[in-house]
Order: structure tokens, then sequence, then C-alpha cells
């Protein structure tokens, strides 16, 4: 099998912009190949992961996206895992140029998500809910999230505090992130007492409506040799499907995450206490702990300590750092996006371009990334400094 390299990233800024999606995406290819090859000398095959037509009324983002780059009568795809689907057009990519494929593919994603107004994206958003036991009954994302959320803190020692420490910690990450959309941190109070969205989740308990792009080319490795950029390795994928209401599943575990995490670890040959660095779909705070423990970072109930520093934290955990880069807390969520700008992330820990936030020594990092309601699609992704 053939290695897959990530040889070079881009991103757009995050945030709420005037600027239509594939101008989105212009700035973040453009940002990936500077200094570089035009893309059309490089480029084989593009997926792009976009979570909704409804924002830009617009289908055709594969072709839209190649022919924006340049890229004329190349095979360009769009995949949709609602919010896991930026990571789903890495794991296509990564398939690619693994079984010889194609030697370069461009694994992109771009959500206009403000273009809607907040009706749009709950909309949007909504979509991704089971149908006749979900969406008719007007549920939204924050309320299902709060059944999590409610059912964790019932079942746990965990508190709402404790949640609010999660949000603490990546805005500060994020004040260290040039690529963030929040740039300012906050207090325990601050979060506490933000305006309640469904309790026991508060506004600064939930990602934001953001804007944005991001490029990440995989190539095999003489490729990304011949570029002359720094690669990393993508050692281990693993996907799963999950069940699509969350009325069929347990609220405290997240199955999904640990069964694809698990066969990413096993391709990888690592285990969890390998990992030096991990970007975790923390769309609401509660989704971070979850993941902390699904990924196997910590013990059951244990998992809101990701905002201890290693050595403080209970028995069993590990002492990998958790969203460095902010996350979609406080990094953005331009949903089609989110799972490349976590592998910008991993990209820029395992190479040492981490500036203020870097994690000394990373040679491992972990992404998952999450499609509809906690697991319904989970696609994690394990990274390794090239030559490790």
């Amino acid at each position: 099998m053939v290695q897959a390299h990530i040889a070079t990233v881009g991103t757009s800024p995050v945030g709420r912009t005037d600027l239509p999606g594939r101008d989105l995406f212009s700035r973040a290819l453009a940002e990936a190949f500077e200094g570089l090859p035009d893309p059309a000398e490089v480029v084989d095959a593009v997926y792009v992961g976009a979570q909704s037509e409804r924002y830009e009324n617009q289908i055709m983002q594969g072709t839209l996206l190649a022919e924006w780059a340049g890229l004329r009568n190349c095979p360009a795809e769009r995949v949709e895992a609602c919010a896991a689907a930026g990571a789903l057009a890495l794991k296509n990519a990564v398939r690619d140029v693994r079984a010889g494929v194609h030697d370069a593919v461009l694994a992109c994603g771009v959500e206009k998500m403000t273009a809607g107004g907040t009706e749009g994206a709950t909309n949007a958003l909504a979509a991704a809910f089971e149908r006749a036991l979900e969406q008719r009954s007007g549920i939204t994302a924050p309320s299902q999230y709060a059944l999590l959320a409610r059912r964790y803190l019932h079942e746990t020692d965990a508190t709402e505090e404790d949640l609010a420490r999660i949000a603490v910690k990546n805005h500060r990450n994020a004040a260290a992130n040039p690529r963030a959309m929040f740039d300012h941190e906050v207090d325990v109070e601050t979060v506490l007492e933000s305006d309640p969205v469904a309790p026991p989740l508060k506004l600064y308990d939930c990602a934001p409506v953001s804007d944005g792009a991001a490029a990440v080319l995989v190539a095999e490795p003489g490729t990304a040799a011949d570029l002359g950029t720094e690669p990393v390795e993508v050692a281990g994928v693993g996907t799963a499907a999950n069940t699509l209401a969350v009325a069929e599943r347990d609220l405290t575990y997240v199955e999904g995450a640990d069964v694809a995490a698990g066969r990413a670890y096993e391709e990888a040959g690592v285990e969890p206490a390998d990992v030096d660095v991990a970007e975790v779909h923390d769309a609401f705070t509660v989704c971070e702990a979850l993941l902390a423990e699904a990924a196997g970072f910590a013990p059951g109930g244990r998992g809101a300590e990701t905002v201890r520093e290693p050595g403080e934290r209970s028995p069993g955990w590990t002492d990998v750092r958790v969203n460095t880069s902010g996350g979609l807390k406080a990094r953005g969520h331009p949903i089609g996006a989110t799972g490349l700008f976590q592998a910008v992330e991993g990209y820029e820990q395992l190479t040492g371009r981490a500036g203020d936030r870097q994690v000394p020594d990373a040679d491992t990092a972990l992404l998952i990334n999450e499609g509809g309601l906690a697991d319904a699609h989970t696609a994690v992704h394990v990274l390794r400094r090239a030559g490790r």
C-alpha cells in the first residue's frame, strides 16, 4: 500500500464574511499552493466536503471548485456526511492515494453558513436528523445536544461549571491561533451567565455559525518530496456510521467514535497513550468530554478534565492536549470544512508551525470529526510526523 502524506494545507479566514463560498475556497487554495506549482500541474482529483446546498442554493460543488482551481476535466466530487463532510473528503483522498489511483488529491471543504441567516442554518442542520422521529417534532441541534449534556451531568460527577471550563480553555487556545474566529479569552462566569440556548447549554457552550474553507493536498511520498514541503503521514483512518436517530442510542457513550477511533489506531499501530494532540468535534462543550472518553484518552465520566494539565488529571488519563486550535467552539465551525480545519491544526502541530499553542515534541495527532447528532457518522484520522 502506498503511503499517503499531507503535503500542504491552507484555509480562508473563519467567521462572518461577505465572500461567497467559491472565494473562500480560493483563499484557502492560494495559501496551500503559495510558492508551489499551479494546482493544475499537481492535482489529479478533488473531493469537496459541503454540508448543505441550502446556504447558497448550490449543488455540483465538486465541479464548481475544480473549475475555480483551474482543474478542467478533473475527477471532482462533493461528499456529504453533515459536519463530517470535510473528514470524509480527506478519507477519500487518502484512499485514492493509497490505492495508487492518483498521485495527488485535493481534499477541500467549504461552507457559507451565514448566507441563510440563523433560520437557514437551523433548518439546514435539522436535515441531518431522522425525518419521521425527530425532524417533524421541530427539534434543533442545540436541543438534541442538550439531551446528551443533561444525561451526562446526571450520570457523572461533571457539572455545568466543568463544561464551562472547556469553553474557557478553547477560547484561550483560539486567542493564540491566527486562523481562529474568536481572538479573545473568556472566564467561567461569562460562560455560565451567557444566554441559555437549550439548558444546560448556554451561548458559550455552542460553536458559532461560521463561514470558511480549507484545502489539504494528499500526495504519495514522491510527489510530496518533489513539492519540497514538509509532509505529515496519514497513518490511520477509521469511519463508522451509527444510528441517525438519537432515540436509538446510549446518550453518554459515543459508540461510533469509539469504533472509528479503534479502527484508526489499529491501522496506524498506535494506542491512545501515543497521541500527543487531538482535535475533537466540540460543536458543543459536552462533545469534547464525551469524545475524550470515546477516544480512550479518559476514563468514563472524566472527559471534562481536558482542561487540566497532564499530571493533574484523574488516574487513567493520557497526556494528550485536546483542541489546541480552539476547536469548533472558538476556532469556528464552517461545517463542511471543519474536518479539514482539524487536519490543518494537526499538520501545523506535527511540523512545529503552531506558534504559541505548539505542543513540544508532538509527533502523533488524532482527528475526530462527527456528522449528524454526535456519532451518526464519524471519521477519524491518525497523523504522524513523517520519518518518525
